[in-house]
């Protein structure tokens, strides 16, 4: 089967994909169905405007027609892209460094703390760099309309920079900002993907380093996230009575999830290999985490040799495990806790995925 490498990057102030094959008139007159597709004969590709679905598309065209490494591909987020913005003046930069403090000592997490910053960086460009103590609540809405509604940015941009800008407005400034003409935007529910078991297998078998094998194995057999796996300590392991330690997870919670007795033994033989120093799992120096950009390439690579047409990124294992969990018979509860999830409501939508449930409902179509 023809490859086709995808890659992702930002060219004068544009975000753009380009797609590069060996050439097949077949893939050709494919890639020219997509909307905006340009040949390039410097580069030897196809360019296409980037858009936030332009994976899952691609995905969809070539499905048995070719296999995407997508090893390069890399999302764009609205805030990398360069707006024809003024820079950030010196006192303002400075201003945002202190809220970045304020937050670290209130324990925010560091990627909540990346995200708000550049979110507030985008809005004083955007007021021309206007002292913060003359922004009223006409400005956050002249933002909101003139940049973020007119750019189509999504809803979760949209609803992260209103939380950084009144965050910041009413916990440093000590003033809230209350525009009228903005709503908070309805989440979109989004349903969790799920591999089947025997995807599952595929891809935990696929590994032959042991230590790449034991972390994707643990992230399943644990619903682990990708940082509470990296995070996790040897002295988290407590074999004897079959616990695995999570520690400050999401919401700066602590859990204990229980792990089985082959679980342990794999751990074990890992432990014999790999001797790691501090963290469970160590990159080439000893007692420094993973690199949690390493452990998504040692997925795809896995998921590349299961020859497994999907998206899957770590996220898909963890739910995954909670939606055999449920379909297994266990209580939604125990699953909760197990997840770390605050609200049942959250581990509720696993219901909705769950095969055993889907399967039981008869479609009145057999009927006729």
């Amino acid at each position: 089967m023809k490859t086709i490498f995808v890659k992702s990057g930002i060219w004068k102030n544009k975000g753009l994909v380009l797609l590069e094959f060996a050439y097949d008139e077949e893939l050709k007159e494919l890639v020219k169905t997509l909307s905006g597709a340009v040949w390039n004969g410097k580069r030897k590709a196809w360019i296409l405007p980037y858009q936030e679905t332009i994976l899952e598309q691609l995905l969809a065209l070539f499905k048995s027609k070719a296999w995407l490494d997508y090893s390069e591909f890399k999302k764009i987020q609205p805030e990398q892209l360069p707006a024809e913005l003024p820079e950030l003046s010196k006192g303002l930069n400075q201003e945002i460094r202190k809220f970045a403090e304020w937050m670290q000592n209130r324990r925010y997490a560091e990627s909540t703390i990346k995200t708000y910053s550049q979110s507030l960086s985008l809005f004083f460009r955007f007021m021309n760099n206007k002292n913060p103590e003359e922004i009223s609540s006409e400005d956050l809405e002249n933002f909101h309309q003139n940049y973020i509604l007119r750019r189509k940015y999504s809803v979760a941009f949209q609803s992260q920079v209103i939380s950084a800008v009144k965050l910041y407005f009413s916990n440093k400034l000590k003033r809230k900002l209350e525009p009228m003409e903005i709503e908070r935007p309805k989440k979109p529910r989004l349903l969790p993907h799920v591999l089947s078991k025997e995807e599952v297998k595929a891809i935990l078998q696929a590994p032959k380093n042991i230590k790449h094998r034991t972390m994707l194995s643990l992230i399943y057999a644990c619903g682990l996230r990708r940082g509470e796996l990296l995070g996790l300590k040897l002295i988290d392991v407590d074999s004897k009575r079959g616990l695995l330690r999570i520690n400050q997870g999401k919401g700066a919670k602590d859990r204990m999830v229980p792990i089985s007795g082959k679980t342990v033994e794999m751990l074990r033989e890992y432990y014999l290999v790999e001797k790691p120093k501090e963290y469970l799992f160590e990159g080439m120096t000893k007692g420094q985490k993973y690199s949690p950009n390493s452990l998504q390439e040692v997925l795809k690579a896995a998921v590349h040799k299961a020859r497994i047409k999907k998206p899957v990124t770590l996220h898909w294992l963890r739910h995954s495990y909670a939606t055999h969990l449920l379909e297994s018979g266990t209580d939604l509860r125990y699953i909760q806790e197990l997840l770390g999830h605050n609200s049942s409501k959250t581990t509720e939508i696993y219901t909705h995925v769950s095969q055993n449930s889907l399967q039981r409902i008869r479609s009145p179509f057999d009927d006729l």
